[in-house]
Parts: structure tokens; C-alpha cells; sequence
């Protein structure tokens, strides 16, 4: 760790200009320090336009040939979306940038006049300072296939929210008017949007038979054999539903709206993970990430969206330190305190992690051996949830070394290694 900061320092020398930038939506502000932090030129705005870079372009080539500066490093903490334009139009122009942690602006802002002040101006010297420092880091923009599937899988992610949504207003809407309804159906499957489509209401079933009631279901596109018990379940509740009889031609107009809207961001989730699995296909990751078991199209999609190609990656410690997985501790004298993990990092790749994690302790055998042996080991017993941790590292390092080795998961192997591991234990 101390030789990457030493690194980062050293690349700020004599010759080069700091140039930090605090990120707003219509307007940045700049600051131009030397490597000793001396200011250089005051804080000045750059416009979030075509005119507004060029002519900041202009100020950098000034500012080098007055200062007789070699080298320039821009850099700027990532406020929200914003910053990204300011970033393809520096990597065109061939200028350096780096990324300030936002956290280590806002600590550090008090240290030369000791207020809380906040405004862009002061923000914009203390991240030249900080770059200075070597409290930065590198980040990389996406291009080609994993900026489309970095953007499709955020598309994709919002799109499954809003269904989630429109699914939670057709639960409200049935407990106002159906009731009973979820006691026949306990998911949302094809019937029970056909049944919802045809004969919303209780009263739109009274009266029919079963043979009348599996008709109309049958003409609803994809519904070629409705359930029988489900139906004759509809029957026997229908005539003793508690839904409201009031306001019903609206709630008709309300429920086919809701169906409307949900078939229809259906069809397009369906079509946009196409695309996007296809996407991934592209990427050379893609084979030996799907021979891990659990490891579904659409988990993989969304792990390359969040990480890139695992081959950039020089060591798996750079993938759990993304996930936000390395431990902290708070320990002072002779009080150690307990160690938990960061959470400082992409929160969506961690969260995939635990959702990929949990079937995997259930059904691979590997996985469900060493959450077992964690959890009851004589020496250090790890609770459930550190274990899942620990294996989520685990996994991370073992997708880095398929990708790197260019191999296919080998279950065995992994049972040796863990035998092994019970051997020396």
C-alpha cells in the first residue's frame, strides 16, 4: 500500500501542474497548485459546454507555458454523473486525470483555515492538495462493450424496479377490489394476470362456469391451458369476497392500465437482457465466468457491468477492495476492536455477491463444505453472515484466476484444495 502511495507522490514532481476541479452540475470550479502546494491560480469556473472546456483547455496550456510546467494531472471527486463529460473530453485531449475520494474532501477541508466552510472554491484547492498528497486514484473509462453493458445493465436494473413498483400497485389495487385473490394465486404467473385481464372483479366470476371461466382465460395470449383447481378455487371465493362494489368502472380502467404497463415493460426487460447477454458473450471473460454453477446469464451480465474484463485486474485483492469486502478495525491500546467489513466500494457488485453467494452455499457442494467448515471449526468460528464475507471473497478470487488462467471452473479441485485445508486445520 505504501509503495502504490509513494508511486502516486512521485508522480507529482516539479514539473508538473495540479490542476484540481470540484464537479458541479452547470458550472466547476479549478485551482492550479505547484508540487509544493502553493497556489498557482486562484479558483476560476469552467461552463459544462463545448465553449466552457475548450476554453479551459486553453487556461492549461497557458498556465504550463507560464509556470514552465512539463506535465499536467487533472483531478476531481465524482459528483453524481457529472463529471463524465469533463473526463472524454480530457482522455481526447490526452490529459491525465485521477479521482478524489469525496469522503477525503470533506475531512480535509477544515485543515488550512479550520472552518466548515463549503463552497467550490475551497473544495477545488483541497483536491489539488489532496492529489499532491498521492491520495488518488486511477479510474478507467469504459469503452466498447463494457461501457454498453455497464449502461444496459443500469438500464436494465431501473426498468426491473419499476416492475416491482408496478407489480406493489396491482397488489393495492386487489386488495381493494379482490381481496381473496392472492390466496389462489401466491405469485404473479401467467394465469393470474390472465385471470386479472378477463375477470378482474368477484363479480365478473359469479355466475360462470368452470368451462366458461377457462375459456376466456384461453384467449389471453400465451395462456394455452389454464389450472383447473386455481379456477375452481376463483368459484368458491368469488361469491364471498369483501372487495369494494364502489367505483368500479374507474378501478377497471385502473387495473387494465396497470396490466397494460407491465406487459409492456416486460417485453422490454426480456428483449434488453437478450442484448445484453449477447453483449457479454463478446467478452472473453464470459465462458469461464458461466462455468462456475449459479453463475446464470443475467448474474454474469450484471458482474461485468460492475467490474469490467477480470483480466485488467492484476491481483483478486483490487476486486474485493471494488466490492467494498476488506475488513476494518477499530482498535486502540490494549482494546481491540471487532472487525467488519468496509462497505466502501460498489455497492451493487456487493450485494450480487450475496445474492450469488446464498444458492451456492445450498447447492455447490465446494461452497456448502467451507461454509460449514467456517461456521464450526473448533479454533475462530465464524458467524454465518462472516462467513458468506469470506466466501464472497472467495469467489471473487476464484473468477479472477479462471479469467486470468484462461480455465473452466473444476469442482473437484476445489474439493481437494478444501481437503486439504481440513488436513492442516
Amino acid at each position: 500500500m505504501h509503495s502504490n502511495t509513494n508511486q502516486k507522490i512521485n508522480q507529482v514532481s516539479e514539473q508538473t501542474l495540479v490542476i484540481g476541479i470540484d464537479i458541479a452540475k452547470h458550472k466547476h470550479f479549478a485551482c492550479a497548485i505547484d508540487d509544493r502546494g502553493r497556489v498557482l491560480q486562484q479558483s476560476f469556473p469552467i461552463a459544462q459546454s463545448r465553449i466552457g472546456f475548450e476554453g479551459f483547455y486553453e487556461r492549461l496550456l497557458a498556465l504550463k507555458a507560464a509556470h514552465g510546467k512539463q506535465e499536467i494531472l487533472v483531478g476531481f471527486e465524482p459528483t453524481g454523473h457529472y463529471w463524465m463529460n469533463l473526463a472524454a473530453f480530457l482522455t481526447n485531449y490526452g490529459i491525465p486525470f485521477v479521482m478524489v475520494n469525496p469522503m477525503h474532501v470533506n475531512r480535509s477541508k477544515e485543515l488550512d483555515d479550520n472552518l466548515q466552510t463549503k463552497n467550490d472554491q475551497k473544495d477545488a484547492l483541497v483536491i489539488a492538495r489532496l492529489m499532491r498528497d498521492g491520495r488518488f486514484s486511477y479510474p478507467r473509462m469504459l469503452v466498447g462493450v463494457e461501457a454498453e453493458l455497464r449502461n444496459g445493465a443500469t438500464l436494465r436494473a431501473k426498468i426491473q424496479a419499476d416492475l416491482n413498483a408496478l407489480q406493489n400497485r396491482i397488489i393495492r389495487w386487489l386488495d381493494r377490489f379482490f381481496p381473496e385473490f392472492t390466496q389462489v394465486f401466491k405469485s404473479f404467473g401467467k394465469m393470474a394476470y390472465a385471470v386479472l385481464e378477463k375477470t378482474p372483479f368477484p363479480m365478473d366470476i359469479q355466475g360462470k362456469t368452470l368451462e366458461e371461466l377457462l375459456f376466456l382465460y384461453r384467449q389471453v395470449e400465451g395462456m394455452k391451458s389454464p389450472q383447473l383447481p386455481k379456477a375452481k378455487q376463483l368459484v368458491a371465493l368469488a361469491p364471498h369476497s369483501i372487495g369494494l362494489t364502489e367505483g368500479l368502472v374507474m378501478a377497471r380502467v385502473e387495473i387494465a392500465t396497470l396490466l397494460a404497463q407491465y406487459q409492456l415493460m416486460q417485453a422490454q426487460l426480456d428483449e434488453l437482457t437478450a442484448q445484453l447477454v449477447e453483449l457479454a458473450k463478446q467478452m472473453t471473460d464470459y465462458e469461464y465466468l458461466a462455468s462456475v454453477p449459479g453463475m446464470g446469464d443475467v448474474t454474469i451480465v450484471n458482474f461485468l457491468s460492475e467490474v469490467g474484463s477480470l483480466t485488467q485486474y492484476n491481483h483478486p485483492r483490487q476486486l474485493i477492495k471494488l466490492a467494498g469486502l476488506t475488513l476494518r478495525e477499530n482498535s486502540s491500546g490494549q482494546q481491540k476492536g471487532q472487525k467488519r467489513i468496509s462497505k466502501r466500494g460498489r455497492r451493487q457488485l456487493r450485494a450480487l455477491l450475496f445474492r450469488v453467494m446464498m444458492p451456492l452455499i445450498l447447492h455447490n457442494p465446494a461452497f456448502k463444505a467451507l461454509h460449514e467448515h467456517y461456521t464450526t471449526r473448533a479454533m475462530n468460528p465464524l458467524r454465518k453472515k462472516q462467513s458468506i464475507v469470506v466466501l464472497c471473497g472467495k469467489l471473487l478470487k476464484i473468477l479472477h484466476a479462471l479469467c486470468k488462467k484462461k480455465t473452466v471452473f473444476n469442482a473437484q479441485r476445489m474439493m481437494n484444495d478444501f481437503t486439504q485445508l481440513q488436513s492442516v486445520a
